[in-house]
């Protein structure tokens, strides 16, 4: 396990998956345990893909690939490639995880840093492929509801219509259902998760709290560059997850072709992407 801390704050990884598996602040935890009772994940980093393919599959330049839901960034050992008091870089690739199933070269780092009260998730990908790569990234960061969810909202930066998209199986429909108009407030409870989660696309909000309606505690969760964002938990476990994604699951009308895939994120030969969330606790 790797540490970093300030004076507010403590938090601990693994190097499987560069996983965040703590975040003490003043003393108190805010990251879910994982409880295979639930889930036995916490916050697990989503790449190359952010959910699942139409049969695990896709297609890139005529030949068909196998990847299992969220990819295997999550389940592989990352390099710990530098650690401070407050920050800690983490490195993937293509050179130390080669993958039969992902045609493309590259180098993924994940740099976490501790300001203040506040974590910043940073995603830096360099194509080292002879050509483009194709790739989505996304967060999973699940945070403690110990009250039970139904005492905690989701306010939204700025008022939305709340159409959530919704799944048929394991993919993406054109359906969605309406949690609210012109508001900025969504109330919590387990109802929600009937049918998994609830999928918001290209949010005018660039930031949403986490609100303990009892303490008025809250956590700021910030995704500027993210087009996508998940909302979910397991009806009855005492923590939510809000997903900032940068790609979505396969759309049930997919043909499977990569470069083609809704929401799939494109590097340059050379080239490289960065994307930045954090979460503050107030």
């Amino acid at each position: 396990m790797i540490t970093i801390s300030n004076e507010f704050m403590t938090a601990t990884f693994s190097e499987i998956g560069a996983e965040l598996k703590s975040l003490k602040c003043d003393g108190k935890e805010h990251i879910w345990y994982g409880d295979p009772q639930f889930w036995t994940g916490s916050s697990p980093v989503l790449f190359p893909i952010c959910s699942g393919l139409k049969d695990d599959e896709f297609i890139y330049e005529g030949k068909t690939y196998t990847l299992q839901k969220h990819g295997f960034a999550r389940r592989a050992k990352f390099d710990v490639e530098t650690v401070d008091k407050t920050s800690a870089t983490f490195l993937l690739s293509s050179e130390n995880c080669p993958q039969e199933n992902y045609p493309f070269e590259y180098e993924f780092r994940i740099i976490y840093t501790l300001t203040g009260k506040k974590m910043n998730v940073e995603y830096n990908i360099r194509n080292l492929t002879d050509g483009d790569m194709y790739f989505s990234v996304g967060a999973h960061e699940a945070y403690l509801c110990p009250e039970g969810i139904e005492n905690y909202q989701i306010v939204f930066e700025k008022a939305e219509d709340l159409d959530a998209y919704q799944l048929e199986g394991p993919l993406l429909s054109d359906n969605t259902v309406n949690y609210g108009k012109n508001t900025t407030v969504l109330q919590l409870n387990n109802s929600l998760f009937d049918n998994d989660c609830l999928i918001f696309k290209h949010l005018n909000s660039r930031s949403v709290d986490l609100v303990n309606k009892t303490t008025g505690e809250k956590i700021n969760v910030q995704f500027n560059g993210f087009d996508f964002l998940l909302v979910w938990t397991v009806p009855g476990a005492p923590y939510v997850c809000i997903e900032p994604w940068c790609g979505v699951t396969d759309n049930i009308n997919t043909n499977k072709q990569l470069p083609q895939k809704e929401g799939i994120e494109r590097i340059e030969k050379g080239g490289s992407f960065y994307r930045i969330h954090s979460f503050e606790i107030n």
